[in-house]
């Protein structure tokens, strides 16, 4: 088991019920989604769930490899296509010939190689760097990319004729702070993981340490859990697993700006409101009404949120609580 298959929120179930529909097909898949998502890790279960499993599945990573050289690993070279190249050399396009391609980070393959690139997808055969001799190739090609490649397509970086031909079935892979659901299961996979790996037993995980990890918003995504568990486990005075410190001061900082995020959108409502009701606050057509809160309670929360009302206004409040006190005595 992988910890980019592990889960039950209901965005990692509708993930996986996606995968088990395009497994079965041909079709190129387009795998987008955050650094530290899982792209590699759901083009393989793809793989192993097509009738592909029994052949290769071939991973190259596009931005890893110089442009230079992008071409020859993956359409393969002849003996003395360039310096250097002293035998023939099969491509990983041909190496994935019965199984499946998967292009990591395609957004940074260089424009000059598009179309070579594109032209294999299309007629199922290319010929290696160097050679004039046709060869052909039968692979399943899915691509992933952290890039935006429609707003590189705009920019005329990437060629609008492969972005369709890759992006047949797109997949997006949810960030972990959408699957907060899910980061218990993962923390207490990597938990498991590194214990094992150190020698380290690790017998509780603290509520608040959870809680902590469930509130942070991970940039980093599963990549960056793992590494902090990792952290964690390494440098834990004992049996119960301790955040390390610059994940507590993270976790503090990421608190205070939601908190301070949420005030400022109930502040802004508010004003948003009065400004409505031209600052009435009480009554039937008052913004207490309109907020489906008590007008004490308003008053209460414009205080906390510094909502300071000009002398007028004040007055205007004033004599508003004035009559609905005269009219409840003259109830009486």
């Amino acid at each position: 088991m992988t910890p980019d298959l592990i889960g039950s929120s209901p965005k990692f179930r509708a993930l996986m019920t996606e995968v088990e529909r395009v497994a079965p097909v041909d079709s190129a898949v387009l795998i987008q989604g955050e650094t530290g998502t899982g792209k590699e890790v759901i083009a393989r279960a793809i793989h192993e769930a097509s009738p592909r499993r029994h052949n290769r599945f071939i991973a190259l990573n596009c931005a890893a490899i110089p442009s230079a050289l992008l071409e020859s690993e993956l359409f393969g070279h002849e003996r003395g296509a360039f310096t250097g190249a002293c035998t023939q050399t099969k491509g990983r396009l041909q190496m994935a010939d019965g199984g499946t391609l998967f292009l990591d980070e395609i957004g940074d393959m260089p424009l000059e190689l598009q179309p070579k690139l594109l032209r294999a997808l299309q007629e199922r055969e290319f010929e290696r760097l160097g050679s004039t001799q046709t060869v052909r190739v039968n692979a399943r090609v899915v691509a992933a990319t952290n890039q935006d490649l429609e707003q590189l397509v705009s920019k005329k970086l990437f060629r609008v004729d492969l972005f369709y031909r890759l992006n047949v079935i797109p997949i997006c892979l949810p960030p972990l702070r959408e699957r907060v659901q899910d980061i218990p299961l993962l923390t207490e996979f990597f938990v498991a993981k590194f214990a094992a790996c150190f020698n380290k037993p690790i017998d509780l995980i603290p509520d608040e340490v959870m809680a902590a990890l469930k509130a942070h918003d991970w940039p980093g995504n599963i990549r960056e859990l793992q590494n902090l568990i990792e952290r964690a486990v390494l440098f834990s005075p004992g049996s119960v697993l301790r955040l390390p410190l610059d994940m507590k001061q993270t976790v503090k900082q990421t608190s205070e700006s939601a908190s301070r995020t949420l005030a400022d959108a109930e502040r802004e409502h508010i004003l948003e409101t009065l400004s409505q009701t031209n600052w009435l606050i009480g009554g039937q057509d008052g913004a207490a009404n309109r907020l489906g809160l008590p007008r004490t309670t308003l008053i209460y929360k414009m205080r906390k949120l510094g909502i300071e009302m000009r002398r007028s206004r004040r007055v205007r409040v004033i004599r508003q609580l004035t009559d609905e006190h005269c009219h409840a005595a003259a109830s009486c």
